[in-house]
């Protein structure tokens, strides 16, 4: 490697596993790194940095540290930088990596969105165990809709999910109906040593057992619903691209035609709701939405901005190709 080669580092920083990618500005990988989950929001202080440099260590392993000219790190709550104790011991871990260059942090919508296209302005929805819309406008974000955490919304999210088949078994319950189908599957998977039954036992058992658990545990039963076919798993599905889709639209003025893209583990290809809101996008006129790729690579290319005369063939080099 010439000494003089610009690198750039990405880093998307989640709160179950971080992702580091070094590139050139050609768009060629140089080195990748994953460790475990990092977010100072997730993780004490001295643990979301020693996952962050483990991560960010691996993906330098075949490079000099000083060629990298700029890094941008994505993670949730970004705010959390501003916390002196994770600040010291961030800034320290990366001193120790040899890393010289400036580091942007920005938010997980913003790195999502570029993962998904190089244009500057549209909106990204992300849904995994929460749901957020968000407004970017020239790579930055400017506002958002939903993302309010399982007690005030994230409708459509793994938690709602979730939820939505606790309370359709609990009204089958209610109703005197033997649990089938989606039903079926959450009394097994909430009461598995349960014996049979009445329904008015099965429905205090199963309010015993939700109370029982951190309410987030809900999400966790978002698989029941994505993987299940009958009428009920398939109503749950069609409220949750609705609500979506109801979120998404609070981002967009009227004949907005940016793009839009789609991240998260409930909006990926092949996943029931990702399909479901894909389809609703597009019915209600606003287009055929992105896909987001690797998170690092978006993050990356972010840091790239600046240092490229040709962003839109890096985006599609890099992020398309990761």
């Amino acid at each position: 490697m010439h000494c003089d080669e610009a690198l750039v580092l990405g880093l998307d920083i989640g709160g179950t596993s971080s992702r580091a990618l070094v590139c050139d500005l050609s768009g060629r990988t140089r080195g990748t790194g994953e460790a475990a989950g990092g977010n100072p929001n997730s993780h004490p202080a001295d643990q979301a940095v020693r996952q962050i440099t483990a991560a960010t260590r691996s993906a330098l392993a075949q490079v000099d540290p000083a060629a990298v000219r700029g890094c941008v790190v994505g993670m949730a709550g970004v705010s959390k930088m501003a916390d002196p104790r994770f600040a010291e011991q961030f800034h320290r871990g990366w001193a120790e990596l040899g890393l010289t260059c400036p580091v942007r942090t920005t938010s997980d919508c913003e790195v999502a969105f570029a993962a998904g296209t190089s244009q500057p302005c549209g909106t990204v929805l992300i849904a995994g165990t929460g749901a957020i819309a968000a407004r970017i406008e020239r790579h930055r974000l400017t506002t958002t809709a939903g993302g309010h955490g399982w007690l005030l919304g994230d409708e459509g999210s793994a938690f709602w999910l979730g939820r939505e088949a606790v309370r359709a078994a609990l009204a089958a319950c209610d109703r005197g109906e033997p649990l089938r189908g989606l039903t079926g599957a959450v009394r097994a998977r909430l009461l598995p040593d349960a014996v049979a039954d009445s329904p008015a036992d099965v429905r205090k058992q199963l309010i015993s057992a939700v109370h029982a658990a951190p309410p987030i545990r809900l999400a966790e039963l978002a698989p029941l619903v994505t993987t299940s076919s009958d009428d009920t798993a398939v109503d749950i599905v069609r409220r949750a691209a609705e609500a979506l889709a109801d979120t998404t639209a609070r981002t967009r003025p009227p004949g907005d035609a940016s793009p839009i893209v789609l991240a998260g583990s409930l909006l990926a290809p092949g996943n029931p709701v990702g399909d479901a809101v894909r389809a609703e996008l597009v019915e209600r006129g606003l287009g055929e939405p992105h896909t987001a790729g690797s998170g690092a690579a978006g993050a990356a290319w972010l840091a790239a901005l600046d240092l490229t005369s040709d962003p839109a063939g890096l985006h599609e080099r890099l992020v398309a190709t990761t």
